[in-house]
């Protein structure tokens, strides 16, 4: 189907009726210019937060698939609102939860994945001339029984909906103008990216960048839905993220900071075959994402491994650790909280040593102790202490040269 525009507004678009009003009248101008147009929306303000609160106060472990039932309320009032305030400006419109439009998911509840989306009622809805409103964050598993998409899952659901339906754009407005050089909340003049690599986005995104989720981009990448994020509160163009190409320029893009994350090391493990892989297998049974590893040089026999996980998964994660430690004589499980993440992102990163060496030289003249280095094709990262993070992410922002860029490239 041709002139389709999927758009995705968070939670802080619709976060009044007031705003919910005026998106509609956005919605209708586009409906207007002939285009097919799917809209996805994240639960109103807070309302997520909410009703997780409420939850605890009656469960300090509320089963997650009667949290997944809760969750999903919370989008389920904004499409019914925002459908309303469409119908009143004199235009067809449905409003339809995820299961309701053909999202079906896994059935790993909380963290599920989308595995097929079932365009028939969204197609049909379409050829109807309706404007169709899109329960973000959720969909149904085989048993039918709602499921939610985890964090950044709105997101997630927009790109995927563009995907199925074959789009031609993915509209994700947010409060921001788009995807700055770093969080303008935290370092003032940082820059507005004009275009920015799906491979670029990916790394910002998962490095601890909040604009887009990890995955949402993923999804992008693999059907090349071409992305524009763009604040609802202003008519600015946004940052488009598609395929660019730099040749073989060294471009710094921007700068991340996860303070989202622990440390967790396991002390004085017996050097034998298979035991990273038992630990690593039990985190991966259990979904929990592992980032960063670094295993120390052997010594009498024993190594300790280090890694970090999501704040959200450390209860969990060292609670596994500890029950992997016993079982294969390590020493003990410790971990540290006090920890942040954090990285330069751009092409050509890894084949410049004059990148690396601002990165290292800016945190040693900071007095700043990097605990652990990664690195890939596009970014290098370490960890530091949580106390020094963000006056490192400034002092590096400027020795990047990253500020008033004016849509250039930071070229080193």
């Amino acid at each position: 189907m041709d002139n389709v525009l999927v758009q995705k507004y968070g939670g802080t678009s619709v976060g009044s009726t007031k705003k919910i009003k005026r998106i509609a009248q956005n919605i209708v101008r586009n409906k207007k210019n002939g285009l097919k147009v799917v809209v996805v929306v994240s639960a109103m303000g807070n309302t997520t937060n909410e009703l997780i609160s409420k939850a605890l106060e009656v469960n300090k472990q509320p089963p997650s698939r009667e949290l997944d039932m809760l969750l999903a309320t919370g989008e389920q009032v904004s499409i019914s609102l925002l459908a309303m305030a469409i119908k009143s400006l004199g235009h067809d419109v449905i409003s339809l939860t995820g299961g309701q439009c053909g999202i079906l998911t896994d059935g790993n509840h909380k963290k599920a994945k989308i595995t097929e989306i079932k365009t028939d009622r969204l197609l049909s809805e379409l050829e109807q001339d309706k404007i169709i409103i899109v329960a973000g964050f959720q969909g149904i598993d085989n048993c039918n029984d709602i499921t939610t998409l985890g964090r950044g899952g709105s997101d997630t659901t927009a790109v995927a909906l563009a995907a199925a339906l074959k789009a031609d754009m993915c509209e994700i407005y947010t409060d921001v103008d788009g995807v700055y050089t770093t969080d303008p909340r935290i370092v003032q003049n940082a820059s507005l990216i004009d275009k920015i690599s799906y491979d670029e986005m990916l790394e910002l995104a998962s490095l601890g960048s909040s604009v887009l989720h990890p995955r949402s981009v993923e999804l992008a990448r693999k059907f090349k839905v071409p992305l524009v994020v763009k604040s609802s509160f202003t008519m600015n163009k946004g940052t488009i993220v598609t395929e660019v190409d730099t040749m073989e320029k060294v471009v710094v893009r921007g700068l991340a900071l996860d303070q989202e994350i622990a440390k967790i090391s396991i002390l004085e493990v017996p050097d034998k075959p298979g035991i990273a892989y038992k630990l690593f297998a039990e985190l991966a049974k259990n979904n929990i994402g592992v980032d960063i590893i670094i295993q120390n040089i052997n010594r009498n026999s024993v190594n300790d491994i280090s890694f970090t996980v999501k704040i959200d998964d450390l209860d969990e994660a060292v609670e596994i650790s500890e029950k992997i430690v016993s079982e294969i004589g390590a020493k003990k499980v410790i971990y540290d909280k006090a920890v942040s993440k954090l990285s330069v992102v751009g092409a050509g990163i890894s084949g410049s040593a004059e990148v690396a060496s601002i990165f290292f030289k800016s945190l040693y003249e900071l007095g700043i102790n990097i605990q652990t280095i990664s690195s890939s094709q596009i970014k290098i990262s370490c960890i530091i202490e949580t106390d020094k993070a963000l006056k490192a992410l400034t002092y590096l922002h400027d020795k990047f040269h990253l500020s008033g860029l004016n849509g250039e490239d930071a070229v080193i």
